[in-house]
């Protein structure tokens, strides 16, 4: 596989938008790769068997990320919690599909109403995968996204990021306020703008790069040029 160069936040809304416009190839089909593909590093990375995995999900489609990657490791015998920042009333689309999955699945899922209300299932989590925040993030975080933020930080559990960690922009690599501390970060389709930025990889972690399925024709104005 042809390494792209990295991705700015443009660059990744015009890939999803082609693939889906152009292609007709539906977001949930790239979301449940995307998913799987984070939940199989995450699987990889671990040494002794199964860990207690918290997944954090926000209301758009990185959330949605998340809950794929939760379903696929409860397949494989991993114990999973899932806790979205928003009701379930407030989620649209593909996210709302994957909360109404896992529920009819019997998850043990739910919304945090209190950010405080997270520190017993971060002191049970082996991991935790931050779903929280996507690429589009362009504004400071705060409020109760900050304090679960925070909350990640401070218990010094691993943490798998999606795409990228929480709260960093994407383009520069620097925390909008504040930003997850991974130990891994699974991006989609190729790095990000900002991961080369200096102090960026104190917020990701090693970068994996995960394959999602989208054909090389939207690909090729982002290879390298000999």
């Amino acid at each position: 596989m042809t390494t792209l160069r990295p991705l700015s936040r443009d660059e990744v809304r015009r890939i999803d938008g082609r693939a889906a416009e152009e292609l007709g190839l539906p977001t949930i089909v790239l979301m449940e790769n995307a998913g799987r593909g984070a939940a199989g590093l995450l699987v990889g990375a671990r040494e002794s068997g199964p860990a207690r995995v918290l997944v954090l999900c926000g209301p758009g489609n990185n959330g949605g990320d998340g809950a794929v990657v939760a379903r696929h490791l409860d397949a494989w015998g991993w114990p999973v919690r899932v806790r979205w920042t928003v009701p379930d009333d407030r989620l649209r689309g593909d996210p709302a599909l994957q909360r109404s999955v896992l529920g009819r699945a019997g998850f043990d899922q739910g919304t945090i109403a209190d950010p405080s209300a997270i520190d017993e299932d971060l002191r049970w989590a082996d991991w935790v995968v931050d779903a929280l925040l996507g690429t589009g993030l362009a504004r400071e975080v705060e409020g109760p996204i900050r304090a679960i933020i925070e909350a990640v930080n401070a218990s010094g559990t691993p943490v798998l990021a999606l795409d990228l960690p929480s709260g960093l922009d994407c383009d520069t690599g620097r925390p909008l306020g504040e930003a997850i501390r991974a130990r891994m970060t699974a991006t989609f389709v190729s790095s990000k703008l900002g991961f080369d930025a200096p102090g960026a990889s104190g917020y990701t972690g090693e970068v994996r790069v995960v394959d999602i399925g989208v054909p090389g024709l939207l690909l090729e104005p982002f290879r390298p040029r000999a």
